[in-house]
């Protein structure tokens, strides 16, 4: 089974090197969703990714932004505005909630608990290893300006970055596979 996705992904990569001359053997991702399932497939792309030895980029923008808040971290100093979307949102990657079937709550239980019985990774252990794979996270700053996040409330990260759109651009521009979860 191994052997055979190795053919493929071989087979993947050849016909993109045909479609993308000189691009990078890397993949730059929009993560825009704060749903965990999504957040996850991002997470377990960028690491299978970075372990396979590609560059990986993941630039987290909107909704995606709030999976990047640490848990523990308070902030003072928001307008009113601010402190209702920090109310609203969830306060990191373990409050983040399925897209489908969250059923007030237990809907994500039951997947985390699903999760851990059949030894797939957390969230944040997922995010731990990206960081050990040196996989690049990028914040949206503008996205973070709108929601009234601080830089001090993010989680503590190797490559954690602050940027605009240009910047993932610039990033995206010379990937071999670009994503939007």
């Amino acid at each position: 089974m191994s052997a055979m996705i190795e053919k493929k992904v071989d087979e993947l990569s050849k016909k993109l090197d045909e479609l993308k001359p000189g691009a990078k053997d890397k993949i730059s991702m929009i993560v825009f969703s704060g749903d965990l399932d999504k957040v996850l497939a991002a997470l377990i792309i960028a690491t299978g990714a970075a372990a396979m030895g590609m560059e990986v980029v993941l630039f987290f923008t909107f909704w995606g932004t709030a999976a990047l808040r640490a848990t523990k971290k308070k902030v003072t100093g928001k307008d009113l505005m601010s402190k209702m979307f920090g109310f609203m949102l969830p306060s990191g990657s373990s409050k983040l909630k399925l897209s489908k079937m969250n059923m007030g709550g237990m809907g994500t239980t039951m997947m985390k608990s699903l999760m851990k019985k059949k030894n797939v990774a957390s969230l944040e252990e997922l995010i731990g290893l990206a960081g050990e794979f040196d996989v690049k996270v990028y914040i949206c700053e503008m996205s973070m300006d709108l929601m009234g996040f601080k830089r001090e409330e993010m989680i503590d990260y190797p490559s954690l970055d602050y940027c605009g759109v240009a910047t993932f651009l610039k990033e995206a521009e010379n990937s071999k596979i670009q994503l939007f979860i």
